[in-house]
């Protein structure tokens, strides 16, 4: 068991926003500009996390940093860690017309160095709720080392009015850990249905299924696994420049090698994001209700 119950928050921001048309991470959409990420700082803050790590591309390292770390000074400690196409890959496996990084499952190995403790992963676009970060917070206050964690949203409730979107779906068992996680990248709302599009042809998907927007909670022992997978995950793709070596991938065979459970919380109960420059709108409405219904206050940092 982890005595110092020191929990670190490491927020994947180093995505390039392809789908939105624009640096979504530090864009701002709550009453007083705030970035959607700024909310999940300060639920993890009320919630007990100690430690934040901002996985970053080089390219906005310095925003970020003058963004948040006078918002974070004082409050908890801080690291920023650069995610680039060719950390942790060594030359001879990189294929010469990738033009960017690995996915979350490596964003997740460039944080190896400077995460000891049991950490969340989340996203650094997607609003999840102050109820997730403390489900998580509790769940690793228990004994829970060998058990991971996933906050479990129900699929009917992450999907966008805008096009298609990426969502981990879940199965779990009848004591709510996890027996496997598909990440299904092209899933659209079609005919009143909810579908996804795969190459063997359309799959249609039950609208509760437990979902993950990549809020995941880890023991640090993650990290050797993962970084045995992205080995190879490497040597399999040198010749693919679009792989993706997800998060899911790891879960699934951590659970398959019974290295440890993944219990699927239920603190899941509010999300929201952007995937489209036209989820803007609704998203910023929101924030805004939260803020005049006093969940948040406003400005958020004081």
């Amino acid at each position: 068991m982890y005595s110092t119950k020191k929990l670190t928050l490491l927020v994947l921001a180093a995505g390039m926003g392809s789908r939105y048309g624009g640096i979504k991470q530090i864009d701002g959409f709550g009453p007083a500009g705030e970035t959607i990420m700024d909310y999940s700082l300060f639920d993890a803050i009320r919630a007990g996390f100690t430690k934040v790590v901002f996985i970053v591309r080089e390219e906005i390292l310095e925003t970020v940093k003058a963004k948040f770390l006078p918002r974070l000074q004082g409050k908890v400690d801080v690291e920023f860690v650069i995610q680039s196409l060719d950390k942790l890959v060594p030359p001879e496996l990189l294929p010469p017309d990738r033009t960017k990084p690995w996915g979350t499952g490596h964003a997740l190995l460039c944080a190896r160095p400077v995460i000891h403790e049991p950490f969340a992963a989340i996203n650094a676009d997607d609003f999840y709720g102050f109820a997730a970060f403390q489900a998580l917070a509790e769940f690793f206050r228990q004994d829970t080392e060998g058990h991971h964690a996933m906050v479990g949203y129900t699929l009917k409730n992450v999907l966008s009015d805008y096009g298609s979107v990426s969502r981990g779906c879940g199965e779990t068992d009848a004591n709510g850990f996890l027996k496997t996680v598909v990440e299904r990248t092209t899933i659209v709302k079609e005919n009143n249905q909810i579908v996804s599009k795969e190459k063997e042809g359309d799959r249609i998907l039950s609208p509760e299924t437990p979902t993950s927007m990549n809020f995941w909670g880890f023991q640090p022992t993650v990290f050797d696994l993962a970084a045995s997978m992205f080995d190879i995950f490497l040597a399999n793709n040198r010749h693919n420049p679009k792989a993706e070596f997800y998060i899911p991938l790891v879960v699934n065979e951590l659970i398959r090698k019974d290295l440890g459970k993944v219990k699927v919380l239920t603190g899941g109960n509010m999300w929201f994001g952007v995937t489209y420059q036209e989820d803007k709108q609704e998203v910023t409405r929101r924030l805004r209700l939260l803020a005049e219904a006093g969940e948040y206050p406003m400005p958020l940092w004081n």
